[in-house]
């Protein structure tokens, strides 16, 4: 061993052997832990870091020769032990890398011993010495696809391929190379981005007992790929089958977007396990209140202290390694809100972390998403700090929810989410895809849900049906659950439908939730995150059983793909976008909308100058059919055409763009409870 150096931060192999450094301001003692394999019970070597030699400002660091990539290590950190002071270091505790590049878990994992006096040598997850530059990526390249051109499929990678009616290999299901198996079913679709639930490394045990952490919002590190998404068992395998996965969807024309989880962790509050950053150094990593309890704004236990330089600086390197050493596109930001808050949990006009992600030229041009609120009540959609972020847009999924439920007073608040949310939005001039419109994700309903069940179901969590959201904005078409009843069934349909046209033919970038195509149900739990099953995996079977549906958004998103996206090229405005197009709003009669709490219909017009199109669209909240005046035909353009409407039986509810049939007459009837797209073209 020599001296080594205290940057880079985590392990880097040179001249044969690799470089450790680990940043510990009030730990008084670190030794690194050298392991042949995962789970023996004692390390191979201990390398003990000299409190005096080994350690530059509070980086802690050595050169070890001979370590080559695979190599599984750890650290120990003591120190004092003094709560509530935020002291929290146990010597006995093997702890994970915050900057390793890989993670594996011995088959023993369990959270107790973590949590409780005791060695871990035997079970603690540890790190992986990785070689970021032995990979060939082929001259792969970021997409840079237009937010304008962006399709957003929110998707587990896990539950995408592990059912096994998925028709994936055996020893691939479940997995990034099970997910490659899939990319011509999302190529066909339509889909341009996947948007990936966690696959930071995470605790699977984070979850009440019995039960299973499936979602992955319970990090232990923000470098590793998950390993148990890999179907390769060596230590290194994660790392470039995940590579192999981007190279491959990229080849597709597919991006890859990641849902990064910066506002907690799995080490939980005080009775939580000691896996990393707790054992670490616990006061830089977690804002404490009083007495070194954990503040919770994230509603698991702990909240990430983001805006502390050393774990700014954490959270830039992982989005910095993601970008340029495993080839992803963008990030969705989990709880985004918190990163806004200082050390004492207030909010910030001007969060440094937030600005230090938006201006690192390393990450400009990727895609930036926010889910702009937090789990303590600090709720930002439509004034998320800077520039260049998007926001998923809650406001959009609420409004259309009431609207199609038939909420009275939802009209004047839908009719605006159509146009890309002017009203939460104009005023930040922002370009039109700020906002990011969906109705479902993974946290609540599935879109089948949404329309079979009044209220959750939960009670598989095993807490009494308390957990989840009570307020969903669902209706379940006057029957609760399944039914054979073919009215109430044909009428869940067009809702599902009239949900899908809306989210894509919206203002904004859509994101649909996997399985959404084909009515994929959670059987009425509207937060399956612990639960690894069948029951929460895509059912391959639906494909066909909703054909329907899939041919429906298939054809949705074919022609949304043919848009003009000059408007964003030009950097224009949501503003000026809006201003300078020639539209109109219309009720049941031209030019007479009705905006009272108690109307449920709306039309709108307007001309695509980019395409030479001009559309009409009618969507009836009401319950009954509506006869709506059409505009005259415009000099030099063809008839009205049907390209969509919800009411009619497939294959009429929507057909090819070529193949739409002209509309006889002046006037339209819109069924009860549906959305149709009318167009007219330059002759």
């Amino acid at each position: 061993m020599t001296l080594g150096r205290p940057s880079p931060l985590g392990a880097t192999l040179s001249d044969g052997g690799a470089n450790f450094s680990l940043f510990s301001r009030t730990g008084g003692g670190v030794e690194l832990l050298l392991f042949d394999r995962e789970d023996d019970a004692k390390p191979a070597r201990v390398v003990r870091l000299d409190p005096v030699t080994n350690r530059t400002y509070h980086y802690w660091h050595a050169f070890v020769p001979g370590v080559l990539p695979g190599q599984i290590y750890g650290y120990r950190v003591d120190g004092p032990r003094d709560p509530s002071r935020g002291l929290r270091f146990d010597p006995e505790k093997v702890l994970l890398d915050p900057y390793g590049r890989g993670v594996v878990t011995p088959k023993g994992c369990t959270p107790e011993p973590a949590r409780h006096p005791g060695d871990t040598a035997a079970t603690a997850m540890k790190s992986v010495v990785v070689d970021s530059s032995a990979y060939d990526w082929e001259g792969d390249v970021p997409l840079r696809r237009p937010s304008a051109r962006t399709v957003v499929y929110e998707m587990h990678v896990k539950g995408f391929t592990a059912n096994p009616n998925s028709g994936v290999r055996a020893g691939t299901r479940g997995t990034y190379a099970g997910l490659i198996e899939k990319i011509p079913y999302l190529k066909d679709l339509g889909i341009t981005a996947v948007e990936l639930l966690p696959v930071h490394a995470f605790d699977p045990f984070a979850c009440p007992a019995g039960l299973v952490n499936y979602w992955g919002y319970q990090p232990v590190n923000y470098f590793s790929p998950h390993p148990q998404y890999s179907s390769c068992r060596d230590p290194l395998g994660p790392v470039d089958e995940f590579r192999d996965m981007v190279k491959a969807l990229h080849r597709a024309g597919i991006e890859v977007i990641l849902d990064v989880v910066f506002n907690h962790t799995a080490e939980g509050n005080h009775d939580g396990p000691t896996l990393s950053y707790k054992g670490i150094d616990n006061p830089t990593y977690y804002i404490l209140e009083p007495g070194g309890r954990y503040a919770d704004y994230s509603g698991c236990g702990n909240t990430l202290n983001a805006n502390h330089p050393v774990v700014r600086r954490l959270i830039v390197d992982s989005l910095r390694y993601w970008v340029q050493e495993m080839h992803v596109d963008g990030f969705r930001f989990d709880l985004a809100s918190i990163l806004s808050r200082d050390s004492d949990g207030r909010p910030l006009p001007n969060p440094p972390v937030l600005w230090d992600i938006e201006t690192d030229p390393a990450l400009a041009g990727v895609k930036l998403m926010a889910e702009a609120w937090d789990a303590a009540g600090l709720y930002q959609v439509g004034s998320f700090v800077g520039d260049a972020w998007k926001e998923w847009n809650g406001r959009f999924r609420d409004d259309v929810r009431d609207f199609f439920r038939g909420e009275p007073g939802a009209l004047r608040k839908f009719a605006d989410r159509l146009v890309g949310s002017h009203q939460v939005y104009g005023h930040k001039a922002r370009e039109a895809e700020q906002s990011v419109n969906f109705i479902t994700c993974h946290d609540g309903f599935t879109l089948n849900d949404l329309v079979t069940y009044n209220t959750k179901h939960n009670e598989a969590n095993g807490e009494g049906n308390r957990d989840g959201e009570g307020h969903n904005r669902s209706w379940n078409c006057g029957v609760e659950g399944p039914t054979d009843d073919p009215a109430v069934e044909a009428l869940r349909n067009r809702q599902v439908k009239n949900f899908h046209a809306v989210t894509l033919l919206s203002i904004g970038m859509p994101m649909i939730l996997m399985g959404d195509e084909v009515r994929r149900t959670q059987g009425g739990n509207n937060n399956f995150y612990c639960h690894d099953n069948e029951a929460n995996w895509f059912d391959w079977t639906l494909v066909q059983r909703h054909a329907d549906v899939h041919r429906f958004v298939k054809l949705l998103l074919a022609r949304r793909l043919l848009r003009d996206v000059t408007h964003e090229q030009r950097r224009t405005s949501l503003t000026e976008l809006i201003g300078s197009a020639n539209k109109a709003w219309h009720g049941v009669k031209l030019n007479q909308p009705d905006w009272g709490d108690g109307s449920h219909a709306i039309a709108f017009g307007a001309e695509l100058k980019g395409e030479g199109l001009l559309f009409h669209l009618i969507l009836n909240g009401y319950w009954e059919p509506l006869e709506f005046e059409l505009p005259p035909p415009s000099p030099g353009r063809g008839p009205w055409r049907r390209w969509l409407d919800t009411a009619l039986p497939s294959p009429q509810d929507i057909v090819e763009w070529h193949t739409a049939p002209p509309v006889p007459g002046a006037t339209y009837q819109a069924g009860p409870r549906s959305t149709v797209m009318l167009f007219a073209e330059a002759g």
